[in-house]
């Protein structure tokens, strides 16, 4: 049902467009909410009640990355044992082979007491880690490998591992349990919200707007629920940890590590500073070129008619030539950071390579610590990048969040008030009583209307576009509350009963059509899901349906698609008639509901009509005058009031505003 022209609001188009917004890249700031503390203070009351979970969700996050931080470090005393043990065995082989052939040491001998015995000259030539080793040989027989302990280290390290990935597997699915469980209730409530919400909310709304709540926005706070959340605490836990594992290995490669960072992040911030701007005009020129392609695929008709097809071409090939330069170079900037930060850490790696490789020629550091300390140089880099990330992604999701929150917290249309006792025999005699609307209460539409309507009679309203003909209907169906006045039905005021109640007593049949997803049946049945198979044939019989659909295959269980665009529109408009028939509410509102169909079928629809309409108090909104010359009182609408009433002859008789409305529809005629 359209809504006079006197009050459409058009919002503003939101482009989704079949080119999509493109995701921004890692580090880059997305979309900021307007209060931030706010809105993540709402969101963590909808935690609030799975607080034990998300207990657990960080202690095994927690444990998952000390296990998987302490890895490097067993490893390296691993690689240490194996050096160790090798130049033991070269040292020995070294002393026994300048011993006399032949010669023995006695048990009990050991390398420290060769070492004290040799001259300092001898002795200053042998390396100090091999001096090391040699002291602690015992000369009695060959050093080997200590295989027990590597296979303990080995054994000790497959079980962090195995721990590690237990841990994090717990944490993820704890963690996705309560995502689902906060996702689903949103989704609940933006639906229950839905339909507490006024008709006016969606009036100066897109339905893409409305859509994106409950689809885009809510997916943008699961997925970070689900992903970023957990990831803080790990990143966080990770960079303390690394830090304190390096310094127990050596204070001095640590700082030299860290002193690498401020020009990490300056790279950072240059790179980011000069992609940003892009980033934003692409995103600019790709709400354009959308706008473009879904405004030629809706009116790709009307183009073609007037050769519009170069022109549009044209402006699509100019705004993608703009997109293409804008995308080339923030892709090219963004692109950069990754290889710019690998030059950083290549840095650190020479760094920490050069002084790692001094302090082990001067003993004070070995082989195993030099490798596990550039394992943890490798793992330093990725929690600050996600922690970076993650801050950016936050952003993104207060503000998705604070879009939903908005929407929750809208203004709802008024409680239903306490419910009189109704009549369980409708007789539909409705009277307006000095009824005062305006969907801006500063412009009403509809002033000062009275009009009584008996029982049974069939009301056609008439009038110009915007004389507030769907807004008298859209104040009886109560889909907008009267600014002043009242509407009874049966002397009972609208106000008095539920919504849901008064709407019972209505069957519709709009201008504009619509189906829904399903077969044939399951759409003629959408408002009496009660009725037999053999009333709903029938009532599909007397509408003039019965006989296109065995044309069609599989006749009743045929599926309409999204668009219903497998059969006809004339077709569609049949089965709209049929779905208000087989209703049987006492009475009807019709908005030009033969408007779609073809002179022969509109004769059968008419008579079809006053068979249904018989001893029912029905609406007609009117158009074509001609549709309309039966009814019982025809009001005559202009500027929000009834300026004339009564019937065909009555008022061709007054020579007035109606009179001059029927004439110019049939003076060529």
């Amino acid at each position: 049902m359209e809504r006079d022209s006197t009050t459409t609001n058009t919002p503003p188009r939101r482009h989704g467009g079949p080119f999509g917004g493109g995701p921004m890249p890692m580090g880059m700031p997305g979309e900021k909410a307007k209060d931030f503390k706010g809105t993540i203070g709402k969101l963590a009351k909808h935690l609030k009640p799975y607080w034990l979970q998300l207990v657990f969700v960080f202690v095994f996050a927690i444990a998952s990355t000390i296990f998987a931080i302490a890895s490097p470090k067993i490893m390296g005393n691993a690689t240490n044992q194996i050096v160790d043990d090798y130049i033991a065995m070269k040292a020995y082989d070294a002393i026994t082979a300048k011993l006399p052939k032949g010669v023995t040491l006695p048990a009990g001998t050991t390398g420290a007491m060769l070492i004290d015995k040799m001259p300092a000259a001898e002795r200053d030539k042998i390396p100090s880690n091999q001096l090391d080793a040699i002291r602690a040989l015992n000369l009695s027989s060959r050093p080997s490998f200590h295989f027990d302990a590597i296979r303990d280290i080995i054994v000790w390290l497959l079980v962090l591992y195995i721990l590690s990935a237990i841990f994090s597997y717990i944490q993820g699915w704890l963690m996705t349990t309560v995502t689902q469980k906060v996702t689903y209730t949103l989704r609940r409530d933006i639906s229950r919200k839905i339909n507490r919400l006024p008709l006016s909310y969606f009036d100066k709304r897109t339905y893409g707007e409305v859509l994106s709540r409950v689809t885009n926005d809510v997916d943008t706070i699961s997925q970070t629920l689900n992903q970023s959340l957990s990831q803080i605490v790990t990143s966080i836990v990770m960079i303390i940890g690394i830090i304190v594992m390096m310094l127990t290995i050596s204070w001095v490669l640590t700082l030299i590590t860290i002193l690498v960072l401020p020009l990490s992040f300056i790279l950072i911030a240059l790179i980011t500073k000069r992609s940003q701007k892009q980033f934003v005009r692409q995103q600019e020129l790709l709400g354009h070129l959308n706008g473009h392609v879904e405004e030629m695929y809706a009116g790709h008709q009307v183009m073609r008619v007037f050769n519009g097809e170069r022109s549009s071409v044209e402006k699509f090939n100019g705004v993608n030539d703009e997109l293409y330069h804008s995308a080339w170079r923030a892709q090219f900037f963004s692109g950069l950071m990754f290889p710019l930060m690998n030059f950083v850490g290549n840095l650190g790696y020479v760094g920490v390579a050069v002084a790692g490789g001094w302090l082990a020629i001067n003993n004070q550091l070995k082989i195993g610590d030099i490798q596990a300390f550039i394992q943890y140089v490798q793992q330093f880099n990725q929690p600050i990048a996600q922690t970076a990330n993650v801050a950016n992604v936050l952003q993104s999701t207060a503000a998705a969040a604070e879009r939903v929150f908005e929407f929750l917290d809208e203004t709802e249309q008024s409680q239903d008030a306490e419910v009189r006792a109704t009549s369980k025999t409708t007789k539909g005699r409705v009277v307006f009583d000095n009824v005062v609307f305006g969907y801006d209460p500063k412009k009403p539409v509809i002033k000062g209307l009275s009009a009584t309507i008996e029982p049974g009679h069939r009301i056609a309203i008439v009038g110009p576009t915007g004389a507030g003909k769907t807004t008298l209907v859209n104040l009886l169906m109560r889909f907008y509350e009267v600014d002043s006045g009242a509407i009874t039905i049966d002397g009972i005021n609208i106000k008095d009963m539920k919504r849901a109640d008064v709407r019972k007593l209505f069957g519709m049949v709009l201008q504009d059509t619509w189906l829904f997803n399903g077969s044939i049946r399951d759409n003629i049945r959408y408002g009496a899901p009660e009725a037999s198979e053999e009333q709903m044939i029938h009532t599909a019989q007397e509408a003039h349906v019965d006989h296109f659909v065995h044309s069609l295959p599989g006749g009743y269980d045929m599926e309409l698609n999204e668009e219903a665009n497998n059969i006809s529109q004339g077709e569609k408009q049949l089965l709209t008639i049929a779905r208000a028939m087989l209703a049987k509410t006492p009475m009807l509102i019709l908005d030009e509901a033969t408007s779609s169909v073809d002179t022969r079928t509109e004769v059968l629809i008419q008579k079809a009509m006053d068979n249904l309409m018989k001893g029912k108090t029905s609406f007609v909104i009117a158009h074509r005058l001609s549709t309309i010359r039966d009814a019982d009182i025809i009001l005559v609408m202009k500027d929000g009031n009834v300026i004339e009433q009564g019937n065909h002859h009555e008022l061709m008789r007054q020579d007035g505003f109606y009179a001059s409305l029927y004439n110019s529809q049939f003076q060529a005629a």
